[in-house]
């Protein structure tokens, strides 16, 4: 498969939320998150696993690796900003939580179809159960509010239905399958339009640092995803949609909890910026090497 067709509609989404951030037009880029978080990437999630013929092993193979590579990133996470003398509580989270959504959904679409999509959304779900307690309680502490928010996010329950949905071989009926599709479609283009609007808007201060932390989390997340493919033996799309997702950028979400907490937000907004451009020459050769 041409590595172009894969990208090219990836950064053609991002361009157009960059002219627009340029263009100095309003993006409500909290609004926007919401609805992508609490609306679109609950439907997408049950239209793809609602209608998509997916290997029930692969499935969990791929949530099982997304488990160990977060594992991996972790100690990474904790030890090496500490190493460098840096507020691990700051770093943590940029280590343990890459951009699966934005950037890793549509790359394991396009290069993979339908069946990546789906796999890609198993490593998505697991982060995105993880990442909000613990990235909040990482940047917050003790006023984030513990784990109680968890129970507030919608991609839970949409989580917990499509498992079920797998696990009895149901399909949802057409009439709510066809709006879910629909609402579900959103959610892609508009993750991507949101990240082009970030990159223009965030701004990289200490940008050797910055570069530091990003290799770590680009090149550490794809070694730590090389281990795990060995140690589980997965092969094929499987394979293919780990390592992509394993070495995805640092998350936009990481920055918004830095600024809502004050956890050096200008530090995190230089990896996400940092992290997102060296992606955008490490995913082209990643995918050379898969497809």
């Amino acid at each position: 498969m041409d590595i172009l067709t894969v990208l090219f509609p990836v950064l053609v989404c991002a361009l157009i939320g960059a002219l627009w951030a340029r263009s100095g037009t309003n993006f409500d880029t909290d609004f926007i998150s919401r609805l992508v978080l609490n609306v679109g990437a609950p439907c997408l999630m049950l239209s793809v696993l609602g209608g998509v013929e997916i290997d029930l092993v692969a499935f969990n193979q791929t949530a099982l690796a997304c488990i160990l590579i977060a594992s991996l990133m972790s100690l990474a996470g904790w030890l090496i900003p500490k190493a460098c003398g840096d507020d691990v509580r700051t770093y943590f989270p940029s280590f343990v939580f890459p951009n699966v959504g934005n950037m890793g959904l549509p790359v394991c679409l396009f290069a993979f179809g339908d069946e990546g999509l789906a796999l890609a959304l198993a490593f998505f779900m697991m982060l995105s159960v993880a990442h909000f307690p613990v990235g909040i309680l990482a940047a917050g502490g003790s006023q984030a509010g513990g784990w109680r928010g968890l129970f507030k996010m919608p991609i839970l329950y949409a989580i917990a239905l499509s498992l079920l949905l797998l696990w009895l071989d149901v399909r949802l009926p057409e009439l709510l399958q066809n709006p879910i599709v629909l609402i579900g479609g959103m959610t892609i283009p508009l993750m991507l339009i949101t990240l082009g609007v970030s990159l223009v808007r965030l701004q990289i201060t200490a940008w050797r640092k910055a570069l530091f932390y990003s290799v770590c989390r680009v090149a550490g997340g794809l070694l730590a995803g090389l281990l795990v493919v060995w140690l589980l033996e997965l092969e094929g799309i499987v394979r293919g949609v780990v390592l992509l997702q394993a070495s995805m950028p640092v998350a936009v979400f990481n920055y918004l909890f830095a600024v809502r907490y004050q956890r050096q937000p200008e530090a995190i907004a230089g990896l996400v910026v940092t992290s997102t451009l060296l992606s955008f020459v490490t995913l082209p050769l990643l995918l050379w090497w898969l497809l």
